[in-house]
């Protein structure tokens, strides 16, 4: 498979590593200094792109790989407000989007599962719930994507809230999602039941990046020959 890369930092360096290991061939890896070339591939030269820049550039990048029939991965996180725009532009140009905030297997059992815990546990008010991420100090966006999934994943079930604040919240309305960023920290995602009595807590731990890019790839494998937008939960089927 001929793969695009935009994107040169550790993540894409990684995700090459392994895409290069797994026999794919990597026909270009397009830095910050030269996200200009990205209108010069067309879809007989790439068959996935694997996007993960910055939240600023990548709605332009994945417009762009509409326009030139490219199917896309996005890993970047932090441009959920620009959605519509980008289904949009989707749909106008039969384009392909696998996106997601997190593509480590693991982390998206921890959505699902995080989802039946809150449906459960909205039956017993007595317990205050709480979201706590952890990141290293070079992350851009907070709270990082993948704590906004959990806390969207609580808020369905949780109808007397009514949305998430970055910060410990006072408000029984609002649900706390709690950022942290320190040394070179992966990412640690944690959500915290608290009575008086106990605490019950459901923690994920990332301890490298490979995790991420391996699904990265995976979802690359799985994009090519389909049309629209799709995520983890089409890949897993759950």
């Amino acid at each position: 498979m001929r793969i695009l890369l935009i994107g040169y930092g550790k993540m894409g360096q990684t995700i090459e590593r392994l895409a290069l290991a797994k026999g794919h061939e990597i026909v270009g890896a397009l830095t910050v200094n030269d996200a200009d070339r990205l209108s010069s591939y067309s879809a007989d030269q790439v068959d996935v792109a694997i996007e993960f820049t910055s939240p600023d550039a990548a709605v332009g990048n994945m417009i762009t790989c509409f326009e030139k029939k490219i199917p896309v991965v996005c890993g970047t996180t932090g441009w959920l407000q620009h959605l519509p725009l980008i289904k949009e532009k989707c749909q106008e140009h039969q384009g392909t989007l696998f996106y997601t905030s997190n593509f480590s297997v693991g982390v998206n059992l921890f959505f699902h599962f995080n989802e039946y815990v809150a449906a459960k546990m909205q039956q017993y008010p007595e317990y205050a719930v709480q979201v706590k991420e952890i990141h290293h100090v070079h992350k851009l966006d907070q709270p990082s994507g993948t704590a906004l999934s959990i806390a969207d994943g609580i808020l369905k079930h949780y109808p007397q809230k009514h949305g998430w604040i970055n910060d410990i919240s006072q408000e029984p309305e609002l649900l706390s999602v709690v950022s942290e960023r320190e040394g070179e920290v992966v990412g640690t995602h944690i959500v915290q039941y608290t009575s008086e009595n106990d605490t019950f807590e459901l923690h994920h731990i990332a301890h490298s990046r490979e995790g991420f890019a391996s699904g990265a790839v995976l979802a690359a494998e799985w994009l090519p020959g389909r049309h629209g937008i799709f995520g983890m939960t089409d890949l897993l089927q759950l």
